[in-house]
């Protein structure tokens, strides 16, 4: 028996680093609640995820589940030139996956019995042996531990510091997918065993292979792009966030709903200036959407019984490939700190919290660089070795 066996936890979130955590809460003893402000179901949402060492640890070391059916790989990292010429190619081997895909098998881990859809928190107090979640339906769940791992726009970053405020970059990601059998052949033998980057003046993106929703052979998979685009704030920005349907979106706006307009303007572009097969790519991308790229990080992750992980703590931009890694992290160094604690939690909270904000910082501070190389200054040098991914650094 642990020190948790009859604890009661509440994870606020229900993505991939909400999952995570309950699913390491539930093997520490902790009978584990999942609150997910969405109404429907949150398959099908998202693009891209590059899988490093903290993001897949759960099915390398817990899961009965094999990885290599939740992943695509490829062995090289190209950099093309306006003609399709690699200009810089190493050979590095990179897995991925897709937000579906990876979602589904963690959910599948976890089961929907303890899966509440459609449940907005909207506060949390404390006493000196309980927590008690609000939520705007108006349940409560009284619990002794609160994970917020609501995402960038987090209910839990605003109640632990309400300071905490968005810094947009000044650039948007273009994300979206295409059938990779539905590309030419030239274009699928060049980008099918490669993450591949098409760099132009204060612009470049990045192509890679991820399993589509059949499987992740290569007539199943898709081809998947970030295209990263300077857009003034203010004025630009606020009206290409209104969506077709005119309302505004903060964050991102969904595939379907970006105005026309924009999309036949980044086609266009994408056809003048990037290489020709990413430009093919982007060009067929049915639905293509947008992310806005901002900062945002909590000076506290951790109060009492309740902490923040994953983006709820800090939002870091895109470039390191990062995200779903660093929210990993974070749950695996909250279950070594609440296994050490001996069932004191907000002991094991207070231990766990430096580091982590630690690491939020590196990281942070690493991919605004990388961010202010491409885009402002022009100094993203193809075959960089500090422009590679990691959590912790490049290739780390």
């Amino acid at each position: 028996m642990t020190h948790y066996e009859g604890a009661r936890a509440a994870v606020i979130g229900g993505s991939i680093g909400g999952l995570t955590t309950a699913l390491l809460l539930r093997d520490l003893g902790f009978s584990v609640e999942v609150f997910e402000r969405t109404p429907t179901a949150l398959d099908g949402r998202g693009g891209g995820i590059v899988l490093q060492p903290d993001t897949v640890r759960w099915f390398t070391e817990r899961s009965t589940q094999r990885l290599e059916t939740l992943s695509t790989a490829t062995e090289y990292v190209q950099y093309l030139d306006h003609d399709n010429g690699i200009i810089h190619r190493d050979r590095r081997r990179w897995t991925y996956t897709s937000w579906g895909t990876f979602y589904r098998a963690l959910l599948a881990d976890f089961g929907t019995d303890h899966y509440h859809l459609g449940e907005f928190a909207c506060g949390v107090a404390q006493d000196g042996d309980h927590a008690t979640v609000r939520f705007v339906s108006g349940h409560r769940a009284e619990v002794e531990l609160v994970i917020f791992a609501d995402g960038i726009t987090s209910i839990g970053r605003s109640l632990l510091d309400p300071d905490a405020r968005f810094d947009y970059s000044g650039y948007v990601g273009w994300r979206g997918t295409v059938p990779e059998h539905e590309l030419t052949e030239t274009t699928r033998a060049l980008l099918g065993d490669a993450i591949s980057y098409s760099v132009v003046p204060h612009s470049h993106i990045t192509l890679y292979p991820i399993p589509g929703e059949r499987g992740t052979g290569r007539q199943d998979r898709l081809m998947n792009y970030v295209w990263y685009r300077n857009v003034p704030p203010g004025g630009e920005l606020a009206e290409m966030l209104i969506d077709k349907r005119g309302f505004t979106g903060t964050v991102s706006l969904h595939p379907g709903l970006v105005q026309d307009r924009y999309v036949d303007e980044m086609r266009e572009t994408a056809a003048r200036l990037l290489a020709p097969a990413a430009a093919e790519v982007v060009t067929a991308t049915e639905h293509p959407y947008i992310q806005v790229v901002s900062d945002v990080r909590s000076n506290r992750m951790a109060d009492g019984r309740v902490a923040l992980v994953g983006d709820a703590a800090a939002a870091a931009r895109p470039h390191a490939a990062a995200g779903t890694a660093k929210a990993a992290a974070d749950a695996w160094a909250l279950a070594d700190a609440l296994t050490a604690a001996d069932g004191d939690i907000p002991a094991a909270l207070r231990k766990w919290e430096p580091a982590q904000l630690e690491l939020s910082a590196r990281l942070l501070e690493r991919v605004i660089a990388m961010g202010e190389r491409s885009q402002s200054h022009n100094t993203w040098t193809p075959g960089d070795p500090s422009l590679r991914f990691g959590l912790y650094g490049p290739d780390r």
